[in-house]
C-alpha cells in the first residue's frame, strides 16, 4: 500500500486515468523527449557516483551473472511463446528480446522504492543495467535470424550500430562515465541537478507513461488473452531468476531486488528499435503493447512490492 501512495505511483496512475477518461492531458513531445534524456543520464550519473567509491573487483561475478539472464530470459519467453502460445517465430523472437531487455524506468522507480524502504544497495547497478541490455537483444536477434527470411538480410553492422550506441546505452554510459570521474574528484557541481531533482523528474516522465501506456489498453483485444497473461507471469519466472542470480552472485538484499527488477521489466526503447530493424515482419502491436500496456503498468504499480517480498523471503531462506 505504501507503493501505491508514493506520489511517483499516483503520477502514474493519473496518468493512466487521464487516458481511460480520454481528456485532452498530454506533455509535448519536446519535453517527453528531454525528460527522458535527462532520465537517463541522471540514472548513469548516480550510478557512476556510487562506482567511483568501490572496487571494480566487486563486480564481476555479478556482471557474469548479469549476462548470464540476459542470455537465458528471452530463451525461455521464446519457448514459451512459441510453443505454449503458437505464435509465429518472428514474433515470439521480437517479444522474447523486449523481455530479456531491460526498463530504465522501472530501475529508476525500484531505486526510489528502496530509499523509501531505507533498503542499501550495491553501488554498481548501473553497470548491470547496461550489460542487461545488450546480450537480450543479441539473442533476440539470433533467433529472429534462424526463424526469418527478412531477417537473414540485415545489415549487422547498423544493427550493432543502432544497439551500442542508440540513445539508452550512450546516455546510460556517458551517464556513467561523468558520474565517476565527479566523484572520484569530488566535483559536486552538477549533483544537485541530477539527484535533488531526480525523483521530480521522474514523476513528471511517469505521468506521460500513463498516459502512453493507457492508449495500449485499446489493443488488448487485439493481442488476446495468452500474451496478456504472459506480461503478468513472464515477470514473475524472470524475477525469481534474477533474485537467485543475485543471491549466487553476491548481491546485497537491495542490489538483489533491483537486479530482479530489471530482470522482471520489459523495454520499450532500445528493444522496439532493433526489433524494427532486425525483424521487420514482426507485428509491433503484438511487442509494444506487451511490454507497455501490460509489463510496465504491473511493474510499477504490483510488481515491485511482490519482488521485494520474493527477494526478502528468499533471503531468508538461503541466508538466514
Amino acid at each position: 500500500m505504501s507503493n501505491l501512495l508514493d506520489p511517483v505511483i499516483i503520477f502514474f496512475v493519473l496518468g493512466i486515468l487521464s487516458g481511460v477518461l480520454k481528456n485532452d492531458l498530454k506533455l509535448p513531445e519536446a519535453i517527453y523527449d528531454a525528460l527522458s534524456i535527462y532520465l537517463l543520464l541522471a540514472i548513469g550519473y548516480k550510478g557512476g557516483l556510487e562506482l567511483s567509491k568501490t572496487s571494480l573487483n566487486n563486480i564481476y561475478f555479478p556482471v557474469a551473472a548479469t549476462i548470464c539472464l540476459g542470455i537465458l530470459i528471452p530463451l525461455i519467453a521464446f519457448v514459451i511463446l512459441s510453443r505454449a502460445g503458437k505464435f509465429k517465430k518472428p514474433d515470439s523472437a521480437a517479444i522474447a528480446a523486449h523481455y530479456g531487455s531491460v526498463s530504465a524506468v522501472t530501475f529508476a522507480v525500484a531505486i526510489d522504492f528502496l530509499h523509501n524502504s531505507g533498503v542499501i544497495y550495491d553501488e554498481y547497478m548501473t553497470v548491470l543495467l547496461v550489460m542487461l541490455e545488450i546480450p537480450a537483444i543479441a539473442v533476440g536477434i539470433t533467433l529472429a535470424k534462424f526463424h526469418s527470411r527478412e531477417g537473414s538480410d540485415v545489415d549487422i553492422n547498423s544493427l550493432v550500430k543502432e544497439i551500442l550506441f542508440g540513445k539508452s546505452i550512450y546516455l546510460l554510459l556517458g551517464g556513467l562515465i561523468a558520474g565517476y570521474f565527479a566523484g572520484m574528484f569530488h566535483n559536486e557541481s552538477i549533483n544537485k541537478l541530477f539527484l535533488d531533482l531526480f525523483k521530480g523528474f521522474l514523476a513528471f516522465f511517469l505521468l506521460e507513461m500513463g498516459i502512453i501506456a493507457s492508449k495500449r489498453f485499446r489493443d488488448f483485444k487485439r493481442v488476446g488473452p495468452f500474451l496478456i497473461s504472459f506480461g503478468i507471469v513472464m515477470p514473475l519466472i524472470s524475477s525469481i531468476l534474477g533474485i537467485f542470480a543475485g543471491l549466487i552472485s553476491g548481491l546485497s538484499l537491495g542490489g538483489t531486488f533491483i537486479l530482479a527488477c530489471m530482470a522482471a521489466s520489459s523495454s520499450y526503447i532500445a528493444a522496439p528499435t532493433a526489433m524494427r530493424i532486425a525483424v521487420p515482419e514482426a507485428n509491433p502491436t503484438l511487442y509494444i503493447t506487451a511490454s507497455l500496456g501490460i509489463t510496465f503498468p504491473f511493474n510499477i504499480i504490483i510488481g515491485l512490492p511482490v519482488y521485494y517480498y520474493l527477494t526478502d523471503l528468499i533471503f531468508k531462506i538461503f541466508k538466514g
